[in-house]
């Protein structure tokens, strides 16, 4: 009789059997992606497809986060997998460890996602770029170390300036791992550090070939280096995200070699030109500096203790020729002013005297006109009263027996009171 299977026995033996096949358990798979969702958990759910077939695949969260592009529906690639089933639907899917763009349309894509990513974050940014060093004395080659790239810079390099030690630094530049086999050649640069300038590139080819160098971790590696980068990638159309992070872009290799070094025969013509100049300066300064020593000791000598007291002297000279000029002149002035001033004193006392003496006679007249001398003088008497000697205007304040002082104009008299008469 035959064996009946449960379904979860079946389900289980048919993913015993799947996982069994060592050809399942890491395989290349082309297709397209659909039904693509990102989940909260980290997890990725699509379905690989093309014109025949589809089958579904996840991508979990730790093999999702070494993407180097998102994911997205119509997006081709190719899919690096192990074949399994779910044991609780039976369904046979894909487990996705690795995923890359496949095809042109998809390169692109993962090329335009990555260079917006690192644009938005300042990899790009020219405030960012090293200056180039114009002479360096070492140089650094990251590239493959069986290339015509590497022949190449080599050879311009030791043409144009045979100076400059050159330190090869291999790489893988194409295939998987190559990228991280640049980056590696980057850091290890950076911890020598005795390359002035680093070169990284490699010689053309397609975009599949190049993509390296469109790789994350590459980008990051050329913008975290302390050294100078020179990007030297591919033929002058070939544009990769390596050119834009580097601090200069060359369009090939044998071009980053002629931008890292000057000619040795053109720093020459330049030395001897500039030696021309600095002679041709140095002459002409020589020259004016002579001509000012020349004016400054013709000056020094008309500066000389004897010149210097020749000078007062005649100064002094002038000045004692205006002083006696000035003199006999400044004194005649001041002497007419000293007359007017007298004769004005003089008219001015006579006159004031005449109008003070006027004033007085005026004065004088007025007492005495009203002098109580003069009112005597007519033929009055004044009578006073006691001790203090009051005067007596009014009889009515006598009593018989009051002793009285009668004042006349030329002496007095004391006489007694014997009769007092009102009269109106």
């Amino acid at each position: 009789m035959s064996t009946i299977y449960s379904v979860t026995q079946l389900n289980n033996e048919i993913k015993e059997l799947l996982d069994a096949v060592p050809g399942y358990r890491s395989l290349l798979v082309q297709g397209e992606i659909s039904n693509y969702k990102a989940h909260s958990s980290g997890h990725h759910y699509l379905t690989l497809k093309d014109e025949g077939a589809s089958i579904n695949a996840v991508l979990f969260r730790s093999d999702a986060a070494r993407l180097k592009f998102r994911l997205q529906n119509g997006m081709k690639v190719i899919v690096r997998a192990r074949v399994s089933s779910f044991p609780r639907t039976g369904a046979v899917q894909l487990y996705l460890s690795e995923v890359i763009p496949d095809g042109a349309g998809a390169l692109n894509l993962a090329f335009e996602q990555l260079k917006n990513k690192l644009y938005a974050e300042g990899l790009f940014d020219e405030s960012r770029k090293k200056p180039i060093p114009s002479c360096p004395r070492h140089i650094a080659l990251v590239t493959s170390p069986t290339g015509a790239a590497v022949r190449d810079m080599i050879r311009i390099l030791g043409r144009r300036w045979p100076l400059a030690k050159v330190t090869l630094y291999p790489a893988q530049v194409q295939g998987q791992g190559a990228a991280e086999s640049i980056a590696r050649a980057l850091g290890l640069a950076n911890a020598v550090g005795e390359a002035d300038v680093i070169l990284c590139g490699r010689g053309g080819g397609s975009m599949e070939d190049l993509w390296a160098f469109n790789e994350e971790v590459v980008a990051r590696a050329i913008f975290s280096s302390e050294i100078p980068v020179i990007s030297a990638v591919g033929h002058e159309p070939d544009v990769t995200i390596a050119d834009f992070v580097a601090d200069l872009r060359a369009p090939t290799p044998s071009g980053a070699a002629e931008l890292a070094v000057p000619d040795r025969t053109e720093y020459a013509l330049s030395v001897r030109a500039l030696h021309t100049r600095l002679h041709t300066a140095a002459h002409k300064l020589l020259q004016a500096k002579g001509q000012r020593l020349a004016g400054l000791q013709e000056r020094l000598a008309l500066r000389t203790p004897a010149h210097y007291i020749a000078e007062k002297r005649l100064l002094l000279d002038q000045m004692a020729d205006r002083l006696g000029a000035a003199l006999p002149a400044r004194l005649g002035r001041e002497s007419q002013k000293l007359a007017v001033l007298r004769q004005r004193l003089a008219t001015a006392g006579q006159g004031g005297l005449h109008r003070r003496r006027l004033r007085f006679t005026q004065a004088v007249a007025t007492l005495d006109a009203i002098s109580p001398l003069r009112v005597l003088a007519r033929g009055y008497a004044v009578a006073t009263k006691g001790a203090r000697g009051a005067v007596v205007s009014d009889a009515r304040t006598l009593k018989a027996g009051d002793t009285l002082r009668i004042r006349f104009a030329k002496g007095a008299a004391d006489c007694r009171v014997t009769d007092i008469r009102e009269e109106s």
